[in-house]
């Protein structure tokens, strides 16, 4: 690991030696290479799904694992829209002279060797490889032993377009060890490793947030929450509502559960239940929500559990402050959200609430470094230094100081 890890740190100078147009071009090589060995990534795909089949994995975490042709299509696009990106390095973020006249400018650089940890996607390998490589950094990735396959063949494709063009293929790397030890040995590693991004579930990122010695920015759970205020066009809520939850339940911006005000619980929920049900969605309710429509039981477990699946928690609240109040006990700072017409419940939402996203008459699905127009992510940061929300290119980049003298002294 210690060698592996050294090779991917001398690494990092070769980056930082190629120009942008040129990192451009070779992540539009890359893309190309993606579509063009897609009979290649289906195949290894296929065994990841078999053993999935096997190990009776849910059919969210399978949804998570599936590679077809679109999928495919869509992670070069995804490449191909880092590509297009502004140049994320070199660029002067600010500057001045002091009084001693010194020339000071304040440069973006990137940050160096980042260990990325994630789990059963394996788009994450092509989309936070091309993140890492736009942004001059070396990118050392831990993918999910369901997605073995998937993330091997992937790897592959993309360290041939680096070889293709005399670049190491370290730049872009697998862990050699996948195994608990072999993390446990990565995010220890600060001699070499300079970041630690973990995706996963709760465990995952509590276990490396515990263990690192290495600086680590989270992607900890997705505890997503929408508000339907009395004040809300109930057709439009509905809607989002729906889209929060099924679309795809098992990502990290699902919605996991719905307030509704009590103003208008006995309209709003029957045309929420209704809906649901076309969707298959398991319901869970508060005591109020019960007495309105039939729904098992919502444990305080059940509001501070992520299913990545398609099941909702609903509680009817007081109004806005309910909501909040609610909200602030199990949220967990991720993506949050009120459906409302009036302007002053909507301020006191979004300004009340601490997530790093928050939305007013939006579906939380919209947290998502491509839909925000950063091409892709890196990981959605929980945490509140360094980066937040989706992290695209800028999340991994940090500054230095230039400073032009001549011939000063203090």
């Amino acid at each position: 690991m210690e060698q592996f890890l050294a090779e991917a740190k001398r690494s990092s100078r070769v980056i930082g030696t190629i120009s942008g147009a040129e990192k451009n071009r070779i992540l539009r090589e890359m893309a190309n290479s993606l579509r063009a060995n897609s009979m290649d990534l289906l195949e290894a795909n296929a065994l990841d799904m078999s053993e999935a089949d096997k190990n009776s994995l849910s059919s969210a975490l399978k949804d998570r694992l599936l590679l077809d042709e679109k999928r495919i299509n869509a992670m070069a696009v995804a490449v191909e829209e880092i590509a297009a990106l502004k140049e994320p390095v070199g660029r002067v973020l600010d500057g001045w002279v002091t009084e001693d006249g010194l020339k000071i400018e304040k440069v973006s650089i990137p940050i160096g060797v980042i260990g990325i940890i994630y789990e059963s996607r394996p788009n994450v390998t092509s989309d936070t490889a091309a993140l890492c490589f736009k942004s001059s950094n070396v990118c050392v990735l831990k993918g999910g032993k369901e997605a073995e396959n998937s993330n091997r063949a992937i790897a592959k494709i993309l360290q041939s377009v680096l070889e293709k063009n005399n670049l190491p293929k370290s730049l872009i790397s697998l862990i050699p060890d996948s195994s608990r030890e072999g993390v446990a040995k990565l995010i220890k590693m600060d001699k070499y490793v300079d970041l630690i991004i973990p995706r996963g579930g709760e465990g995952l990122i509590k276990y490396v947030c515990d263990n690192a010695t290495v600086s680590v920015v989270k992607h900890d759970k997705g505890q997503c929450h929408t508000y339907i205020d009395k004040d809300a066009k109930l057709d439009d809520a509905i809607k989002i509502a729906i889209n929060a939850k099924v679309q795809r339940p098992g990502v990290c911006n699902a919605m996991e559960t719905l307030l509704v005000d009590s103003a208008i619980a006995k309209n709003a929920l029957p045309l929420l239940k209704a809906e649901f049900d076309k969707a298959h969605t398991e319901l869970k309710g508060c005591i109020n929500t019960q007495a309105i429509i039939d729904v098992a039981f919502a444990t305080e477990k059940d509001y501070d559990t992520e299913y990545l699946a398609n099941i909702l928690n609903i509680r009817v609240v007081d109004g806005v402050e309910g909501a909040i109040e609610h909200i602030v006990r199990f949220g967990s700072g991720h993506s949050e959200a009120i459906i409302t017409q009036n302007i002053t419940s909507a301020e006191m939402f979004l300004n009340a609430i601490d997530a790093a996203a928050v939305y007013v008459n939006a579906s939380t699905r919209f947290t998502d470094g491509g839909a925000f127009g950063f091409g892709a992510e890196v990981g959605i940061s929980t945490n509140k230094l360094h980066a937040r929300g989706p992290m695209g290119i800028e999340g991994l980049t940090t500054y230095k100081f230039k400073i032009y003298g001549s011939g000063q002294i203090r």
